[in-house]
This record gives C-alpha cells, sequence and structure tokens, in this order.
C-alpha cells in the first residue's frame, strides 16, 4: 500500500469534474487497493478527508476521518468513512462560517460558509447504501471533501478574501476565536 503524491492548486486534475463508478468497477480489488491507498494517504497528511483527485484519479470517491488529528485538535470525531458517487443535500439554510484549509492548498486557510445540517446519501466501500444527516462542523467537513468531486476548491468558496492565511498566522492570530465559534456550533448542531 503505497502513500500517494497529493495534487497542488494549480493541476488540472483539481479542476476536473470526477466521474461516477459503477459497482462492478467499485468492487474490483484494484479499486479496493486504490481505497486502501487513499485512506493511508489521508492519514499519512493528517488529513481530516481526501478525495480521489487529489491523488490524480479522478474517481467520485472520497474518505474522511477525524480523531485525534494533531491539525485539527478541535473538530468533532468522525469514523473512518469511505463515500462513493456522494450526493449531498442541504436540509436547513442556516449556514456557518468555518476556517478550512486543504492538502492540495498547502499553508493557506480562509473562511467559508457550508450548510449546518445535510443528508449524505452514497455507497460505502462495498457498494452498500449509505443514507445518514451530518451536522454540524462534520457537515462542512463532508462538503470540503465531496467538492473536490465536482472541481472545486474551498478557496472557490472563500466568502471574503481578508479572510485568508498561512496556518502558522492562523495558529497565532485567528484559531482562539475560531475554536470558540467551533464550540458554538456543535453546541447548537451536535457535530
Amino acid at each position: 500500500m503505497p502513500i500517494l503524491k497529493i495534487a497542488q492548486l494549480g493541476h488540472p486534475i483539481l479542476r476536473t469534474p470526477a466521474r461516477a463508478l459503477s459497482k462492478d468497477e467499485l468492487l474490483l480489488p484494484a479499486t479496493q487497493a486504490f481505497i486502501d491507498d487513499l485512506i493511508l494517504t489521508m492519514r499519512d497528511a493528517d488529513g481530516a478527508g481526501l478525495a480521489a483527485p487529489q491523488v490524480y484519479n479522478s474517481l467520485q470517491i472520497c474518505v474522511l476521518e477525524v480523531g485525534n488529528n494533531p491539525r485539527y485538535p478541535y473538530k468533532p470525531k468522525i469514523p473512518l468513512t469511505v463515500l462513493v458517487n456522494p450526493v449531498l443535500e442541504p436540509l436547513t439554510e442556516e449556514t456557518f462560517s468555518n476556517y478550512e484549509g486543504c492538502l492540495s492548498v498547502p499553508n493557506l486557510r480562509g473562511r467559508v460558509n457550508r450548510y449546518a445540517q445535510l443528508r449524505v446519501r452514497a455507497w460505502d466501500r462495498h457498494g452498500n447504501d449509505l443514507d445518514f444527516v451530518a451536522s454540524g462542523i462534520s457537515a462542512g467537513t463532508y462538503q470540503h471533501e465531496v467538492d473536490h468531486l465536482h472541481a472545486t476548491l474551498f478557496i472557490d468558496r472563500v466568502t471574503d478574501s481578508r479572510s485568508l492565511c498561512t496556518w502558522q498566522e492562523f495558529e497565532r492570530h485567528y484559531k482562539a476565536k475560531f475554536v470558540e465559534e467551533v464550540l458554538a456550533v456543535v453546541a447548537r448542531w451536535g457535530s
């Protein structure tokens, strides 16, 4: 299981919509091995998620997991989740402002508005139907990863370019206030 190279901002693969998979294609040993590699790469990079286009594979697959992540100690936990051909449906018009970063846009963070609750429908890695509700900060994580499958990066959704900052400056000037905001979103939406 190799650690895969992560595409960086400017590479055309990140601006190409990913294609859906058939169930037969999903169940191929090569696809299952790719999913294992995607998970390994996400964990190695301390990501909260990773989408197939980020590792040069234009398929509608993304993986998410938030545990004891040193990059996001304030994020609510998400168990390892594999989404294939996902569809997100907002369940509220209410949004929250999320400070986001991306493994494909290194050392940059910015404010993005995300729906506070949504329905997630997809297949798991074995082609079984998934249908669940994601709320709060976790809902933002799902939206970020699924955006990659539609050739959208968080910087496309930044609401105010003055919020853009490096990781170091986020830590120094904005993290404490943002963690307070995260706690308020978690109190309101659960996760």
